[in-house]
């Protein structure tokens, strides 16, 4: 299997020994992807297997559409998600590395974009700063230490009618992505549900992964994990 790190992963993966300070940054387990490797990220058959303009079909993505591009890494989504919203919208491209954010920067100055703003996160908050019609989260739900506080910042950036998708490899299955870390889509949806969010649907058309899209609900529960 060739090796291949989700888009993601960067931003949400790295190794926090011992206990934090006060106060300190919430770290993922995992490490930080790599500034070096992301041409892994974008081998030349990715477009068949991740079909971006279906998955943008199914947040409802359009011309004028603010979106977010959770943990951008090089930007392979970023720029895709710029060319559906064209000069009417908006693309936040976030990430916690600066390398990454660098990266991306680049990449949008060659392509020539206006409508795309990068955002350095944190591993609990995207710290976007304003809210999105759409927001997307690719192959790291894994690596997130605390699931429910990351899901309900999430939730607090989307409109009242906007949509997140979360996106990851099925548990057991085969296809370019790691075997560890895959996540079941009954978990996502589960943790999702007591994050203030609610299913509106479980796409099958991702030959290895699967697109579960939600939607606003009201909040319950305490929302840490």
């Amino acid at each position: 299997m060739r090796a291949w790190v989700p888009a993601l992963v960067f931003a949400l993966a790295v190794a926090a020994p011992g206990r934090a300070p006060a106060g300190a940054q919430t770290a993922p387990r995992g490490r930080l992807f790599p500034p070096e490797e992301l041409g892994q990220l974008e081998g030349p058959d990715r477009d068949e297997w991740q079909q971006p303009e279906r998955v943008m079909d199914a947040l409802g993505i359009a011309d004028g559409s603010h979106v977010a591009d959770l943990g951008a890494g090089g930007g392979w989504f970023t720029i895709r998600l710029a060319h559906r919203v064209g000069p009417n919208g908006l693309v936040y491209a976030e990430d916690v590395q600066p390398p990454m954010i660098e990266a991306i920067k680049r990449r949008v100055e060659r392509e020539g974009l206006r409508n795309v703003r990068t955002v350095r996160g944190s591993f609990d908050d995207p710290a976007l700063p304003s809210q999105v019609d759409a927001a997307l989260l690719v192959g790291v739900f894994g690596q997130l230490e605390k699931p429910l506080v990351f899901l309900r910042n999430v939730r607090a950036v989307l409109k009242p009618a906007g949509r997140l998708g979360i996106i990851d490899f099925k548990p057991g299955g085969s296809g370019p992505g790691p075997d560890d870390n895959r996540v079941a889509a009954a978990t996502i949806i589960r943790d999702a549900e007591q994050a203030g969010l609610r299913l509106v649907s479980q796409e099958t058309f991702l030959r290895y992964q699967y697109l579960l899209v939600f939607a606003r609900a009201p909040l319950t529960g305490s929302g840490t994990k």
